[in-house]
């Protein structure tokens, strides 16, 4: 059985050549970087690139993302540098959890870290907050009402939750690991810890975790903290300041130096 890592790493290396570009960051995204995977999870490949500076001198819009089609259980697509840029000033959380992953398969630090620093500037505690909400409230309503619900969704509504509840505390991005959301977040010895510690052993262990009576601890945290976000959200700190000018620079000095070094 092929090594999945040393297929990543030639499917990156075919994407630079079929596509002529340089990829620069490459990490786990999905819930092998969550900290949950099933036994059945894809890795979920995101990756960071930027072509030449003639394909940007162009009167034309062209396609700033690259996709594959899943297949043997590996899903990888990317974003362009200066698409993702964009996105960053906008404090996209996607983007900014990708930055912190636990599992990385290709980084350029010179140039991850001067993003990492920016980060700070650019984090948007509401619209962090707006975007975790979101995602909470659409698999909670989706997943997780009626007297049977689809355990393993729980996952999916708790951690976008906790994420929205470390924003509160810490004023930061939260981790993308679910284990440490948990840990700082939920009260130890309480029920609640219980039965979520359960369902992560559960669920690392590989159990199918399909459908099952709802866990009453769960949903009432859930619906009081969806609500209590919907009043709060709006009252959060933006962004800290305008970083354009410095996201420029850092464009600019991507774009001569990779293909310099190339």
């Amino acid at each position: 059985m092929r090594n999945v890592n040393q297929e990543i790493m030639e499917e990156l290396e075919r994407i630079e050549r079929e596509e002529s570009v340089r990829i620069v960051y490459a990490c786990e995204s999905g819930s092998r970087a969550w900290g949950f995977p099933s036994k059945d999870s894809d890795y979920d490949v995101r990756f960071l690139y930027i072509r030449s500076e003639d394909w940007y001198l162009s009167i034309y819009d062209k396609r700033d993302v690259i996709e594959r089609p899943i297949s043997d259980k590996l899903d990888i697509n990317g974003w362009d540098m200066k698409k993702a840029l964009n996105l960053f000033r906008k404090s996209n959380p996607p983007l900014l959890e990708w930055l912190q992953s636990p599992i990385v398969y290709r980084e350029n630090r010179l140039i991850t870290e001067q993003i990492r620093r920016i980060s700070a500037c650019t984090f948007s505690p509401r619209s962090c907050t707006y975007h975790y909400l979101h995602m909470a409230k659409g698999n909670y309503r989706e997943y997780l009402q009626g007297d049977q619900v689809k355990i393993k969704k729980y996952f999916y509504v708790l951690r976008p939750i906790l994420a929205c509840d470390w924003i509160g505390k810490y004023n930061t991005m939260p981790p993308i690991e679910f284990d440490r959301l948990v840990d700082a977040l939920i009260p130890k010895g309480s029920e609640l810890q219980e039965v979520v510690l359960d369902l992560l052993t559960r669920k690392k262990a590989g159990d199918e975790m399909d459908y099952e009576p709802r866990i009453s601890p769960i949903n009432e945290f859930l619906e009081e903290k969806l609500a209590y976000y919907e009043q709060k959200a709006s009252e959060l700190q933006t962004a800290g300041g305008d970083q354009e000018r410095q996201l420029d620079d850092l464009f600019r000095s991507v774009l001569r130096g990779v293909w310099q070094a190339a």
